[in-house]
């Protein structure tokens, strides 16, 4: 239950975390951890401890392997950001604030807080915590990345969780070898396992730098956003988080969007054969034999992407429906027991309010997206089939710049519609908990012409313009109140699972009572999932002809 501080908390607080003189030094039975200030908020609004371990390496014989808690270290300098989880090219680059280097010994996380006053006694205050999974699908990405920097929560009273967890092939390769070693007949899932390792080093731990382990909320996006859901599927995690934000990843189970990226599951059955061919592939005979390969080897196969669109016709829209990451979690019936659409129709899974939504210019809606009326007729007729007049009817494309933006007002549709249609599926399979969804439109300074493009969102709800800014850029006024407005949002659903507050627009959790979902950015209030009511009647029928994912 998120629980709001009380008012004697408040009153005895709040002057605890204003007036900082010194950086606390953490005492946990693995040994001290020395932080340090936050090089972005200053010495009296943030403190950030960098490189914490939580797990073993997962090195050696622990390649592929569940890894136990860390060693004890005795007195830990966190004051440097651990390495990057290995991969080819780091999704983190040019936006990374630590050491941007990679390697297989990557377990750390990273712990933002408030600046306190010496002498407070921090396992009393009891703030809210909002753990923070990256994307980067399952193949990239860091918990270093400038983006994420957890100091502009802070400043609201939010300890921020910030993890590593492995990737590509290191993260998600499965194997019958590797599933009859676990004891639990399960392999392929290192990556989730990680994840919930860190979450259970930071419910065990965070009440000593001021949290509150009752009052932990998991957000991510993208492959951290399905990441995040997979915090609430888990039998492993029941009980450990009491909200979920997740960013660009809850769409309708038979929504194409959910079977691709990294938003997708395989199934135990697929990810052991294709395990069985990566050995074939790296010209080894045993997993034993595998440990031995180096990382750069297998680095060299870290992008792999399925074929699930293969000879179908959403082939058609490949740059759209892209083929998901080969390295991905799968149903193995111990990390994850069923897919979506299983785990929302038998209510299987963790009852707690969500906030989740989509962007205006992500899943296919760029605003470089061009078609000749031809080409738009070519590619979209085969994906519709006995549905294409309908489709053409409502989607119409005379010429190239009707047919372009029918594009875009498809993909947008298809967004809203598919979230909206996820939220209404999951109050059917029994959970009472408020489902809060949104549409965010707003174009940041970073990349403007790119428009509300795919995370875009993160400049805003993490606070942190012009701190995470990676080019020289002018900000507008109104780019500072999108801010402020979308942080607020956040930190609201992060103390109380409700992202209402601070005197800013009513958002309204969603229901089958109206078609509505909250538009944010450049508008701010409750909107039409779609323009068109037919439109929606119209995605509604087609999404039922598709598999579920």
């Amino acid at each position: 239950m998120h629980l709001l501080p009380t008012i004697a908390c408040l009153a005895a607080c709040i002057p605890t975390i204003t007036a900082a003189l010194s950086v606390p030094v953490i005492s946990t039975h693995y040994g001290t951890i020395h932080g340090g200030i936050s090089p972005f908020r200053g010495g009296d609004k943030a403190y950030i401890y960098k490189g914490i371990p939580y797990a073993q390496p997962p090195t050696g014989t622990n390649r592929w392997t569940h890894v136990s808690g860390p060693s004890f270290w005795g007195s830990l300098n966190a004051t440097e950001f651990g390495p990057q989880c290995a991969q080819t090219i780091s999704d983190a680059g040019i936006f990374s604030s630590g050491k941007n280097t990679t390697s297989e010994d990557c377990l750390y996380l990273n712990i933002s807080t408030p600046a306190y006053k010496a002498g407070t006694n921090l396992t009393s205050l009891k703030l809210p915590v909002f753990f923070w999974i990256y994307g980067g699908r399952f193949e990239g990405g860091s918990g270093d990345v400038k983006t994420y920097d957890g100091t502009g929560f802070a400043e609201k009273d939010i300890i921020v969780v910030t993890i590593n967890y492995r990737l590509g092939p290191f993260g998600f390769l499965a194997h019958p070898e590797l599933s009859a070693e676990s004891g639990k007949n399960s392999s392929g899932n290192y990556g989730i396992l990680d994840q919930q390792a860190a979450l259970h080093w930071v419910n065990e731990n965070i009440q000593k730098f001021g949290g509150n382990p009752d009052q932990i909320t998991v957000g991510g996006q993208s492959a951290g956003s399905a990441s995040a859901l997979d915090v609430m599927w888990s039998p492993l995690t029941k009980g450990l988080a009491e909200g979920i934000i997740s960013e660009s990843g809850a769409r309708g189970t038979h929504d194409p969007m959910t079977g691709t990226d990294a938003t997708s599951y395989r199934t135990k059955v697929a990810a052991e054969a294709q395990g069985v061919k990566f050995l074939r592939q790296m010209n080894v005979s045993s997993i034993a034999e595998l440990r031995n390969v180096s990382m750069e080897a297998l680095l060299e196969f870290d992008s792999l992407s399925d074929t699930i669109w293969e000879n179908t016709p959403l082939a058609n829209l490949s740059a759209t429906f892209m083929e998901p990451p080969m390295w991905r979690p799968n149903i193995d019936g111990y990390v994850l027991t069923h897919n979506y659409g299983q785990s929302l129709r038998k209510n299987d899974h963790m009852d707690i309010p969500i906030l989740t939504g989509n962007n205006k210019d992500e899943s296919g809606a760029s605003p470089t997206l061009s078609y000749t009326a031809k080409e738009y007729r070519e590619l979209y007729t085969p994906v519709f089939g006995d549905l294409a007049d309908a489709f053409f009817e409502l989607y119409p494309g005379k010429n190239t710049s009707q047919a372009s933006e029918s594009a875009k007002e498809f993909y947008r549709d298809l967004s809203r519609v598919g979230t909206w249609r996820w939220a209404i599926d999951w109050a059917a399979g029994g959970a009472k908990s408020s489902v809060y969804t949104y549409y965010f439109t707003h174009a940041p300074a970073e990349n403007r012409d790119e428009g509300a493009y795919h995370g875009s969102e993160l400049w805003y709800t993490f606070n942190n313009i012009p701190y995470a800014s990676y080019s020289n850029v002018t900000w507008t006024n109104y780019d500072y109140v999108v801010e402020k407005k979308m942080s607020n949002y956040w930190t609201n659903f992060i103390r109380n699972g409700n992202p209402n507050g601070s005197g800013q627009p009513t958002f309204k959790p969603t229901t089958n009572e109206t078609e509505q979902t909250m538009w944010l950015g450049n508008s701010w209030g409750m909107g039409p999932i779609s323009m068109n009511a037919k439109r929606v009647q119209f995605l509604h029928k087609w999404t039922s002809t598709l598999p579920e994912w």
